[in-house]
């Protein structure tokens, strides 16, 4: 058994994204002064936090240019490794369904890490700002667990107010955390086109109803702690999940999903961190002037240098 008491955790950014909404590859998008990424300082936030390694999840299709990108920028700081997502990645028994395009979602990008991940390890979008102390807390986390030890599996997630990762400009998708008096989640659902309305009330559809959601809802914002059990518990389920919607052309596994069974069959606790730090993201191009105003409201007031990587 791998000793893990040592290692250092690692951070895996779910970067596959073709950034549709978007309009192009957000994720090598310039939003600070100096032409800085979101995933810049992403990755300068986990180094001060402590994390000793990043494990980009990519497309073949930009990899060329993704590690042209972002290579030279922090390998002497940081070690880095790039994988792929494709689409064709799959269980023993299954094939990819003809006119299927989309990829098979947030999980599976996950396990795309798979050999590159020994290590406790952070889940984070790349072109979400998560905030210093977010990656501060789960390092702590995982000083205090250094090692996932036998039985139960003890993940954890960060956890965010609904009413502070809205877009002004359409809708979101949050997976809407219910934890107990212990502080483990103990449900979780995916809830997708969450926008709030002309009368400000935050709704999202549900059948032939919109549902209310309250400003104050403990959201994920795809920021997960693991360990490396995820990868046995992902080949299980996915192969249940291909067995029965994988001829679906845009049925996507998400983490939630994976974690919502866990908890469920008592295999994982996953505790909720609360975290301060801000958080923004990017969707739609019209998100981009706020997150270039962050950035420099947080660069005047001292949280970054004007130069990240000098």
């Amino acid at each position: 058994m791998i000793n893990l008491k040592y290692m250092k955790p690692s951070l895996v950014i779910l970067a596959a994204g073709m950034g549709s909404r978007y309009g192009g590859l957000k994720q090598m998008d310039e939003f600070g002064p100096n032409g800085e990424t979101i995933i810049d300082y992403s990755i300068y936030d986990a180094i001060r936090a402590g994390f000793g390694k990043v494990v980009f999840v990519i497309r073949e299709s930009f990899m060329d240019d993704f590690k042209k990108f972002f290579s030279n920028k922090f390998e002497t700081k940081i070690k880095v490794e790039f994988v792929t997502q494709e689409l064709s990645n799959l269980p023993d028994g299954f094939s990819v369904p003809e006119g299927r395009q989309k990829p098979w979602g947030t999980a599976h990008a996950v396990h795309m890490a798979k050999s590159k991940v020994n290590e406790p390890f952070l889940v984070i979008n790349a072109d979400d700002y998560y905030g210093q102390e977010a990656y501060q807390v789960a390092a702590d986390f995982f000083a205090a667990n250094p090692t996932e030890g036998e039985g139960k599996k003890n993940y954890n997630v960060i956890g965010y107010k609904l009413v502070n990762t809205l877009s002004d400009h359409g809708t979101v998708n949050r997976g809407v955390c219910q934890g107990d008096e212990k502080g483990n989640l103990v449900g979780i659902e995916e809830c997708k086109n969450i926008k709030r309305d002309e009368d400000k009330i935050i709704r999202f559809p549900a059948g032939d109803e919109n549902r209310v959601l309250g400003e104050d809802a403990i959201v994920s914002m795809n920021m997960w702690g693991f360990y490396p059990s995820y990868f046995d518990f992902f080949e299980r389920e996915f192969s249940d999940f291909l067995a029965n919607d994988g001829k679906e052309l845009t049925s996507e596994y998400y983490i939630p999903d994976l974690i919502d069974h866990l908890i469920n069959t008592k295999e994982s606790d996953v505790k909720i961190l609360s975290s301060d730090s801000a958080w923004f993201g990017v969707t739609y191009q019209d998100d981009k002037p706020h997150v270039v105003a962050k950035l420099n409201e947080m660069i005047e007031n001292g949280v970054y240098p004007l130069h990240l990587w000098k």
